[in-house]
């Protein structure tokens, strides 16, 4: 399951993931940080069933913390399969299955925004 963590650094310089897997042993893969002196945000992917106490040692430590039920959103609808999404994805999660219309792999989703920003029919969006 993926998390989208926030975090103010001004109480001080604590490293809250790695606090996190000293606290519960659970393993966190990193997907997307970006931080600053002041403050953070962090995509990262925890197994489903350690989901729960990673997300409430995060906000005991401060951090708030979204659990993504999903990641980009496709609205079939509105999408043209023109495959523009593909080009600009930098982890792979557009293709096109054999019938030519688009599909998509949202566990490789890092939430960058690039395909949502390329696509012409604004058929993407992202929950954040």
């Amino acid at each position: 399951m993926k998390l989208l963590v926030n975090f103010s650094r001004g109480k001080g310089r604590k490293p809250i993931i790695a606090q996190v897997v000293r606290d519960t042993g659970v393993l966190i893969n990193v997907e997307r940080a970006v931080i600053d002196s002041s403050e953070g945000e962090a995509l990262i992917d925890v197994p489903d069933d350690q989901c729960k106490l990673v997300s409430d040692t995060m906000i005991s430590l401060g951090a708030r913390v979204h659990i993504l039920e999903h990641s980009v959103s496709l609205d079939e609808s509105e999408c043209v399969d023109c495959g523009a999404c593909i080009s600009i994805c930098p982890r792979e999660v557009f293709s096109f299955d054999p019938e030519w219309k688009l599909s998509l792999d949202e566990k490789r989703c890092v939430l960058c925004g690039k395909c949502v920003d390329a696509c012409p029919s604004h058929a993407l969006t992202t929950p954040v």
